[in-house]
């Protein structure tokens, strides 16, 4: 008797060198069966095989095709101020209230955005068309993971497949409406959380990432690599912030340099990796004091020169997104 399997009879899944009776390597019996005895890919046959196309990917297509601009923030390390202006950002480009601005946090285990927005607190509500995003005013919503805590001060510790979960369900569930603009704060560095939302997007139009650095070199190296994973994931670098460029003295306005640009600051990096710098927003203690109170710092204190700056930023924001609608080369 052969034992091969007749080539005519053969389904398409059949290794031609298979043993007679081979169930096929799409089968659900493929390495379990008794003809998969002996053979030298029973063990890969009976690993879980290779999933088909991830169907929420399709979801999240078309859940953000009624955002026209999704910009991204990153930060090449903790603590330069990216939710803070993140923030500003937002609040900015809402002040033209025409404009549908919103904001998603997928800083997972440091959720910060909603106490800088004065919406600490707040819990996500459902309706029959996904999440709803909590509103900070008619044209401005945020959604967060700290909306799903039962209190603020509760620690998320979770591995990358929960977070690239909620992540997935924070796309395709959320129920934005017709948005002009969505702002998406990352965490620091490039982690689960940065491959996720990339990986989501790709079949949508991402205008591009801002990334915020301090003028030190220790936060420049890592900015560096930020600048290089956007490249490798297809991601446009729209610019780059300097903040806590300087401090700006309330009183006096004369300006004194607390983090010194040892090399050259980020616009000198900015130029080195050939991308666009988008201007320096100087220390003010008043940018803090505002995200504490949850307040927008555009509003509260028009005249100072981080205002000047940040105005500067979002204009250069909204020129690029312009210049670069869905669907230019």
């Amino acid at each position: 008797m052969s034992t091969q399997v007749d080539v005519q009879n053969r389904s398409a899944d059949v290794p031609e060198d298979a043993p007679e009776h081979c169930p096929g390597t799409d089968s659900n019996a493929a390495g379990k069966s008794a003809a998969c005895a002996g053979c030298p890919n029973q063990t890969i046959c009976a690993s879980s095989r290779p999933a088909g196309p991830d169907p929420d990917v399709e979801q999240v297509r078309q859940r953000m095709s009624t955002i026209k601009h999704k910009i991204l923030v990153l930060s090449g390390k903790g603590g330069v101020g990216k939710s803070t202006v993140t923030a500003q950002l937002a609040f900015g480009l809402a002040r033209n209230e025409a404009t549908q601005v919103g904001v998603l946090d997928i800083d997972i285990c440091g959720p910060s955005i909603p106490k800088v927005m004065g919406l600490e607190g707040e819990q996500v509500h459902q309706s029959a068309s996904g999440w709803s995003p909590v509103f900070v005013a008619d044209n401005l919503g945020v959604m967060s993971a700290s909306f799903l805590l039962p209190n603020p001060d509760e620690a998320i510790i979770w591995r990358g497949p929960k977070k690239n979960t909620l992540i997935k369900q924070f796309l395709k569930d959320v129920d934005w409406g017709e948005l002009d603009y969505l702002v998406v704060d990352t965490p620091p560095g490039t982690s689960d959380e940065h491959l996720s939302i990339s990986q989501y997007l790709a079949t949508t139009h991402v205008d591009g990432v801002v990334i915020v650095t301090t003028p030190q070199e220790v936060a420049l190296s890592d900015v560096r690599k930020e600048i290089n994973f956007c490249r490798k994931v297809k991601l446009p670098v729209i610019g780059v912030i300097e903040n806590m460029s300087g401090f700006v003295c309330p009183s006096c306005k004369n300006e004194s340099q607390i983090f010194p640009p040892t090399t050259g600051g980020a616009a000198k990096m900015a130029a080195d990796m050939a991308v666009p710098f988008l201007g320096r927003i100087p220390l003010d203690p008043r940018i803090g004091r505002a995200c504490d109170e949850g307040k927008s710092y555009l509003d509260e204190i028009a005249d100072s020169p981080a205002v000047v700056a940040y105005n500067s930023i979002i204009g250069q924001i909204k020129a690029h997104c312009e210049a670069h609608p869905a669907g230019a080369h």
